[in-house]
């Protein structure tokens, strides 16, 4: 098994996190409207979509900080061989 180079890590779960976003986000826009077109509220379905959008904000920094740090190695090592 072949682990991926920390960036390619980093670059993934970003992207992860900024799928899980779009979706929280369609999940918030999807609670406020029902099929007949009369808005409606339900707190418990916007509730979890927008925890689930603070998650995936938080997945998203973690990753960027994934990226700097895989980022500022490179950096280092490069600057140490030259």
């Amino acid at each position: 098994m072949q682990i991926p180079p920390s960036i390619i890590s980093g670059q993934y779960g970003f992207q992860s996190a900024q799928s899980d976003l779009t979706q929280a986000t369609i999940d918030v826009a999807g609670a406020s409207q029902s099929a007949s077109g009369i808005t409606t509220v339900s707190s418990g379905s916007t509730t979890q979509a927008l925890v689930e959008a603070n998650q995936a904000n938080f997945h998203a920094q973690a990753s960027a900080e994934v990226i700097q740090a895989s980022s500022d190695t490179i950096g280092t090592l490069i600057n140490i061989k030259v």
